[in-house]
């Protein structure tokens, strides 16, 4: 169409966050098109508050973005994490346990930003309020993606569409019931999660188990910190004024810790229900899920942004390998290249969030098993190594 109202790319995105923009960044860098769209405005992408933790794979694709210079002056580099019980706190040295590997603490929506930015400075492409976006087609060779914009209906031509765009989104809803397969659990409890601009408690981060729950002691720079409390699944922001939180946070920690917890009023406050979910496959036809479309895990071991952030490495692999070297059987390598690496980050996940967190059916003895397994990890080297190679993130 002359009118605008039809174009064509390579690869159709399907999402602004993290992994989207990633994608993005990649494909441009190796010389592959990609346009992509977005149903929220870039502001609400931009005050999302997520995760904060990067493994260091996940700095290394930033770093092939260009994109990972704030990162580096900014970030902090934590070679450690701690774990809370029994009013004690201990200390996991992840750089010894992982051959020196260490992660870096720098926030999810300063990746976006990062991102949104150099793609704003190479004049790419965004459709933002993208609505009604509809993938189509894709079970041949030539899909296409429709989505209104300012009240006209627009259509890009594409030979690949990359569904982006998170849990909720259209791109794993538009495939067929019975091309798909999901697995699922829902965790009887959520995080109660609150920012303020204060100092963190300790330099790294402190995961504490108590017999009223979890709580994370997590921070965003050396003057802002992020913590959570477990809280019931039903519970509303509301139940959580700024005063019963920091006296549940420090509840659950060890006295000395609780003494050094600085308050100060809430910025930003949330409640978030924690879930384990895969679909498999990865691919259908010409249409292939990335990050949270693909995959939710609990927050506990910091994989979220991570897990996305592997997918979009397999994924530019395997569009390189097309666009760039008529190698279709790239594509066919994508969903079991990156499902290998989920369900493993889908475990450890799930391991540490079924050891930190109280569950309303724990027993006597789901507490002594819980509390052996937290011994040994903190007095077993090997146990140590095991979390640590997991922590900061398994190789590609």
């Amino acid at each position: 169409m002359s009118d605008g109202r039809r174009t064509r790319t390579q690869v159709c995105i399907i999402g602004s966050g993290p992994a989207g923009l990633l994608l993005g960044q990649l494909l441009h860098r190796a010389g592959v098109d990609a346009v992509i769209l977005e149903r929220r405005s870039k502001q609400y992408v931009l005050g999302r508050i997520r995760a904060g933790v990067l493994e260091r794979t996940t700095v290394d694709l930033l770093e092939r973005a260009g994109c990972a210079g704030r990162a580096h002056s900014e970030g902090l580099i934590h070679a450690g994490v701690n774990l809370a019980f029994d009013g004690s706190l201990h200390r996991l040295d992840l750089a010894a346990g992982s051959g020196g590997k260490t992660v870096l603490v720098y926030g999810q929506t300063e990746v976006t930003r990062d991102l949104m930015a150099a793609r704003e400075a190479e004049g790419l492409i965004t459709h933002y309020a993208a609505e009604d976006v509809e993938p189509q087609d894709f079970d041949g060779a030539r899909p296409f993606v429709t989505f209104t914009e300012g009240g006209v209906r627009r259509r890009i031509d594409c030979d690949v569409i990359a569904g982006c765009d998170g849990y909720h989104g259209v791109s794993r809803a538009s495939v067929p019931p019975d091309a798909i397969r999901t697995f699922q659990r829902d965790y009887p409890f959520g995080w109660m999660g609150l920012l303020a601009d204060a100092p963190p408690v300790e330099e790294e981060l402190i995961y504490a188990a108590h017999a009223h729950g979890f709580a994370l002691c997590s921070m965003r720079s050396p003057t802002r910190s992020r913590y959570y409390v477990q809280c019931p699944v039903e519970d509303r922001v509301e139940d959580w004024p700024d005063d019963r939180f920091w006296d549940e946070l420090r509840r659950r920690l060890p006295e000395d810790v609780a003494r050094r917890v600085e308050t100060a009023p809430s910025i930003e406050k949330s409640i978030a229900p924690l879930r384990s979910f895969v679909a498999e496959p990865l691919r259908f036809g010409r249409l292939f899920l990335c990050g949270d479309a693909a995959h939710i895990v609990p927050p506990t071991g910091a994989k979220g942004l991570n897990l996305a952030a592997s997918d979009v490495h397999y994924l530019v692999e395997a569009l390189s390998g097309f666009f760039l070297e008529g190698d279709a059987e790239a594509l066919d390598r994508y969903s079991t290249r990156a499902l290998a690496r989920v369900w493993k980050a889908e475990r450890f996940s799930w391991w540490f969030t079924s050891l930190m967190h109280r569950f309303p059916e724990d027993g006597a003895f789901d507490r002594r098993i819980r509390r052996a397994e937290l011994d040994y990890l903190v007095g077993s080297e090997a146990a140590a190594a095991a979390f640590s190679e997991n922590y900061v993130g398994l190789p590609f």
